[in-house]
C-alpha cells in the first residue's frame, strides 16, 4: 500500500484481491512487450481452454487470432480479468483505487521490464521477424500490422509501417510505389497553386494565417536544433499553410504545427543515419525534401481526418474529451478529483494542451515516435482511447497533487516533470491505459454521472 492510499483513507483490499490486481498488471505488462494486441480483448467470466497445438483461432471471448505462443498469458490475463470482474462492485472499486500507484513507487513490474533498454520490446528479435513476415506479404494484413504495432515498432521500420497504418501507403506491395509516386506529385502541385504564389492573390484571412504559421514554425520542439534549420521551417511552413488552404472548415489551428514534428523526424530518418542531434541538412537531396514533405502532409492530413472537430470552431471535440476525461479521473481516483474540485482547478487548465498538442509538449520528444506507434496502432479509436492515456499520464502523480494547491497544481501540470524520463515510464503510462480501458470501455454506464 503506497503512502498516497493511506493518506487519503481508503480501505485496505484483501491480501487476494491485491494478488489478483498485481497479477492483472504483470499480464497486462506481458501484453505490451508485444506478445498481442491491448484493446482488442474482451473480458469475460470464463475462458474456453486453449490448445496450444492448434492453428491460430477466433474465440468467442477473444475477438482477434493469436499465435500459439501468445495463447498462454492471454488466457491467463482474461481469466484474471475475469476474477476482478466477478469479484462484485467492492471489489471493482478497491482496484480502481489500487490503479493510482505511481510509477515511482510500482513494485509490481517484470524484472526485464525495469531492466530493459530503451525500446527494446520493438527491437526484439522475435518481434522484428514477426514485423518482416508481415511487411513481406503481397497484400499486407493492417489488423495485423496493428497488432504488432501497438507494443512499438523497430525505428528502421517506422516510416513504411505508419504510412500503411495511416493508409497514405497502398498494403497491396505493387501498387505502393506508384500511388507514394502519384500522392507526391500531387503535393507538389498543391504547393504550387497555393504556397508558391504572392500575397496579391491571397485573401486577407490567407496572409494572416500564413504570418500566424511563421510566427509557430520557430516555437516549434524549440529545443530540438535541427528543428530550428531554415530548410526544415520552410518546410514545416509550406505543409502547414498547404494543409490549412485545404481543409477550410479548421484552417490552421496552433498546436497542428506539433503534430507534424513526429512525421518530419520517422520520414527524415530514412534518409539520414545516427542520432537527430548529428544530422546534416546538407545530406538531403532536393528530391528527398520534396518526398518528405509530401509523406508528412499526406500523413498529417489522414491522422486529423478522424479528429476534424478538434480543430473547427470553439474545437467541440477537444471539450467533449476534456469532460470524459474528468469522468474518468473522478471513477478511477475520487480523492484527487474531490481535491481538484475542491481547489476549483478546472480541466481545461491544463488538459486542453494536451489533447490539442496529443501530448506532444508533455514527454521528451524523444519518446514521441514510440508514443505515436500506438496511436496509429489505435486508428479511428486514438481519441477515446486519448482519454485514458492522458488519465494514467495524469494519475502517476496522484499522491504529490494531493499535497498541493491550485496553483501549484497548475504549474505541476504544465510543466510535468518527464524530461529524465525512459521508455519504461512510458510503456507504465500505455499499460495502466490499456487496463482501465479494458475495465471500462465495454461497461459505459461506469462512467456515466
Amino acid at each position: 500500500m503506497s503512502g498516497g492510499e493511506g493518506g487519503t483513507g481508503r480501505g485496505n483490499p484483501s491480501p487476494n484481491l491485491e494478488w489478483r490486481f498485481n497479477q492483472t498488471l504483470r499480464n497486462v505488462q506481458g501484453l505490451l512487450r508485444g506478445r498481442s494486441f491491448p484493446g482488442k480483448v474482451l473480458l469475460t467470466r470464463k475462458s474456453e481452454p486453449l490448445n496450444v497445438n492448434d492453428s491460430p483461432v477466433r474465440s468467442k471471448e477473444i475477438t482477434r487470432s493469436y499465435s500459439e505462443n501468445d495463447r498462454g498469458d492471454q488466457h491467463a490475463c482474461s481469466s484474471h480479468e475475469a476474477e476482478v470482474q466477478s469479484s462484485g462492485r467492492t471489489a471493482s472499486n478497491t482496484i480502481l483505487q489500487k490503479t493510482n500507484i505511481s510509477t515511482s513507487n510500482n513494485a509490481n513490474t517484470p524484472p526485464d521490464a525495469k531492466g530493459s533498454v530503451s525500446g527494446a520490446r520493438a527491437t526484439d528479435s522475435a518481434r522484428i521477424a514477426k514485423f518482416t513476415k508481415e511487411l513481406s506479404r503481397p497484400a499486407v494484413i493492417l489488423e495485423k500490422l496493428r497488432e504488432l504495432s501497438w507494443s512499438g515498432i523497430p525505428p528502421y521500420m517506422r516510416p513504411n509501417i505508419w504510412r500503411l497504418l495511416l493508409g497514405y501507403a497502398s498494403p497491396n506491395t505493387d501498387r505502393r510505389e506508384g500511388i507514394l509516386a502519384r500522392k507526391r506529385l500531387e503535393y507538389v502541385d498543391c504547393v504550387s497553386q497555393y504556397y508558391d504564389i504572392p500575397d496579391s492573390e491571397r485573401s486577407d484571412d490567407e496572409i494572416n494565417m500564413l504570418r500566424q504559421i511563421a510566427v509557430d514554425c520557430p516555437r516549434t520542439v524549440p529545443d530540438v536544433t535541427f528543428f530550428q534549420h531554415a530548410q526544415i521551417q520552410k518546410s514545416l511552413e509550406r505543409i502547414l499553410y498547404t494543409w490549412a488552404i485545404r481543409h477550410p472548415a479548421s484552417g490552421y489551428v496552433q498546436g497542428i504545427n506539433d503534430l507534424v514534428t513526429p512525421f518530419l523526424m520517422v520520414f527524415l530518418s530514412e534518409h539520414l543515419n545516427g542520432s537527430m542531434e548529428n544530422w546534416s541538412i546538407s545530406d538531403l537531396s532536393p528530391q528527398m525534401i520534396s518526398n518528405i514533405e509530401a509523406d508528412c502532409y499526406w500523413c498529417l492530413s489522414k491522422l486529423l481526418d478522424g479528429m476534424q472537430d478538434h480543430y473547427t470552431f470553439a474545437q467541440p471535440g477537444i471539450q467533449h474529451l476534456v469532460f470524459r476525461l474528468r469522468e474518468l479521473v473522478r471513477r478511477i481516483d475520487e480523492p484527487v478529483s474531490r481535491h481538484m474540485e475542491k481547489h476549483g482547478l478546472e480541466f481545461l487548465q491544463f488538459a486542453f494542451r494536451w489533447f490539442n498538442c496529443l501530448l506532444i509538449r508533455e514527454i521528451p520528444f524523444h519518446l514521441v515516435t514510440r508514443l505515436w506507434d500506438t496511436y496509429l496502432a489505435e486508428g479511428d479509436s486514438l481519441p477515446d482511447f486519448l482519454v485514458y492515456i492522458s488519465a494514467s499520464l495524469l494519475l502517476t502523480w496522484s499522491d504529490k497533487l494531493l499535497k498541493l494547491d491550485f496553483q501549484e497544481m497548475v504549474m505541476f501540470l504544465q510543466h510535468l516533470p518527464t524530461l529524465d524520463w525512459t521508455h519504461h515510464e512510458l510503456e507504465m503510462v500505455l499499460s495502466r491505459a490499456f487496463m482501465w480501458h479494458t475495465m471500462f470501455s465495454s461497461s459505459p454506464n461506469h462512467l456515466a454521472s
